[in-house]
């Protein structure tokens, strides 16, 4: 028995070192990364940074401030042109869904979500730059949405099959029409649910490089126009890093450390209003 107890306790304390190995495994390079990241960009963070545009060649100073509201405008624009769109679409496969469509719709979301970001930049370039002549901060946002609509339909279906099937048999014993109950008790009981993955998809966007080279472009100085090239963060930090100056790396770093900091603070977001819906 207790040459039994023995070999028990050294598998489970075996177990346990491999555990923490592997967690340590997880855990090393992202806290590398970050303290990098950390080191290289914080000197550069400053108030000139969320206020000044880029300097020209050989001035020192100057910030991101047309990237961070290039960004900000285009995110917005792929939330208004995606989260309808799978929102509405995660509505019908759960409530009105259970045919060969609904199949199809949901094999081509999860392509959809595989599918290279570059390749969506490129469908968007062919799609929208090819024919209007011209980058544009448009064609970003519908090449961001494309990414945003496939996480977004999926994370809201799940949410509202986790809805019990006895709230809508309520309302509609009560005679409420069912779009009705889909609006008022199906999304109004996934609502948290449906904000994480909101979250998600933003966060999966903010970082996007590849579908802007093909589409927005970027920009030097302000623009407001959806129908030109416009700046964004990711664009700044690329074309900074492969730039032979040191004062544009230096602002690459503190743009890779604020675009760290947004994603992270949104991926909280996220867990909170996930444990919130677990909660409920």
């Amino acid at each position: 028995m207790i040459r039994y107890l023995s070999a028990r306790s050294l598998k489970n304390g075996l177990m346990t070192l491999l555990m923490v190995i592997a967690t340590l495994a997880v855990l090393t390079p992202l806290v590398i990364i970050f303290l990098h990241i950390l080191k290289m960009g914080a000197s550069s963070i400053n108030l000139d940074f969320f206020t000044q545009i880029p300097k020209p060649t050989g001035e020192t100073g100057g910030g991101m401030a047309n990237g961070l509201m290039g960004s900000a405008i285009m995110i917005a624009m792929a939330s208004c042109i995606g989260l309808p769109v799978g929102v509405l679409g995660a509505v019908y496969l759960t409530e009105y869904g259970g045919n060969r469509l609904s199949t199809v719709i949901r094999f081509s979301a999860d392509v959809l979500a595989g599918i290279p970001s570059i390749i969506t930049g490129m469908v968007a370039y062919t799609l929208l730059v090819v024919p209007m002549k011209h980058f544009s901060a448009l064609a970003g946002a519908v090449s961001l949405a494309m990414i945003m609509i496939p996480i977004v339909l999926r994370t809201t279906e799940e949410q509202l099959k986790m809805v019990p099937g006895t709230l809508r048999e309520a309302s509609l014993a009560l005679g409420v029409p069912l779009w009705r109950t889909t609006l008022k008790v199906t999304l109004a009981s996934a609502r948290t649910g449906i904000v994480t993955g909101v979250l998600l998809a933003i966060a999966r966007i903010a970082g996007e490089t590849a579908p802007l080279l093909f589409t927005a472009l970027g920009n030097q100085f302000w623009s407001r126009k959806m129908t030109e090239p416009m700046a964004a963060i990711p664009l700044q930090i690329f074309n900074f890093a492969i730039s032979p100056y040191d004062d544009w790396h230096r602002l690459a770093w503190a743009g890779a450390l604020v675009l760290v900091v947004i994603m992270f603070t949104l991926s909280l977001a996220a867990r909170y209003f996930g444990r919130q819906s677990q909660a409920r």
